[in-house]
């Protein structure tokens, strides 16, 4: 029956030499890369200092580390890591969450916001959320290549067999295949390459950053909804999931879902705030409201 499905044997590292390279740490460079280029862009589009980039930079690659592995740990594994805390700094050995990581950046971006940019904290979380959905999507892609956080077993035609024995398998062993399986990892990268798309329509189309927390809400409600669904098809990530209606990757999306809605709602029932732009001969220009 494996055969009538796709095989997953991709290798995790890229280069497995001197220094191991993994497909996971090069999209996750790659997505910051990609959203240093990106948000470099809005600023200069505004004409915000540039100097702002490499201090948005560090506080969002910590807040992401941070918050990624202690929401892990405290969601998921508390039992284990409030016996064992130095274990909490072992990253290396995987363990981040999505919902840690938001609350870690919605943080870091307050501390950010009063210290660096003097603006509303929404200035900055409408501006990140486009890049952090692309951001996202990679890495989905690098569970992808983890043979990890994938879904039940199924009959679909596009189900992938993914290796069990990892880690023996990297080491020489004889590879052993699940059954057949939803692949979520590329359900939810699909999911955050659309909100990706919509959002930078919003962006340079539809001026959508005039007004304040409509991008963030979008972005909650894309992601956070979008997971909550994929999530009913998706493996346990911990034992005490089983038996559960809603696991705890569901519980943790529904308060950003709701707080998606309520910023939307706001935003549209506020008017729209004048954004000073500047064209290509840095002049500054106002452009007319489009989002009616």
């Amino acid at each position: 029956m494996i055969l009538d499905y796709i095989t997953w044997s991709v290798h995790p590292a890229i280069y497995d030499g001197f220094v191991e390279i993994r497909w996971y740490g090069l999209f996750f460079v790659i997505g910051f890369a990609f959203g240093y280029y990106l948000v470099g862009k809005m600023f200069k589009h505004e004409g915000k200092p540039e100097s702002w980039l490499d201090v948005l930079l560090l506080y969002l690659f910590i807040a992401t580390l941070v918050g990624a592995r202690l929401g892990h740990c405290l969601f998921y594994q508390w039992d284990y890591y409030s016996q064992h805390p130095v274990e909490i700094l072992k990253v290396w050995e995987g363990g981040l969450a999505s919902h840690g990581g938001a609350i870690g950046i919605i943080i870091a971006m307050w501390i950010f916001s009063r210290r660096v940019t003097h603006e509303n904290i929404l200035w900055i979380l409408d501006r990140i959320v486009v890049p952090i959905a692309f951001v996202g999507m990679l890495i989905r892609l690098g569970n992808l290549m983890n043979h990890e956080i994938y879904g039940h077993a199924t009959d679909v035609p596009w189900a992938f067999c993914f290796i069990l024995n990892l880690r023996e398998w990297e080491q020489g062993a004889a590879p052993i295949y699940s059954a057949p399986s939803h692949p979520t990892q590329l359900y939810e990268a699909g999911a955050y390459l659309l909100l990706f798309v919509l959002l930078m329509y919003m962006y340079w189309r539809r001026h959508a950053e005039q007004r304040p927390g409509l991008m963030l809400g979008v972005f909650f409600i894309g992601t956070f909804l979008s997971r909550f669904f994929i999530e009913f098809v998706k493996n346990d990530q911990v034992a005490f999931e089983a038996g559960m209606t809603l696991n705890m990757g569901q519980w943790l999306s529904i308060p950003f879902v709701i707080a998606g809605i309520w910023l939307v709602v706001r935003a549209m029932r506020r008017p729209p705030v004048p954004i000073r732009y500047t064209d290509d001969k840095s002049k500054l220009v106002t452009k007319k409201h489009d989002m009616q």
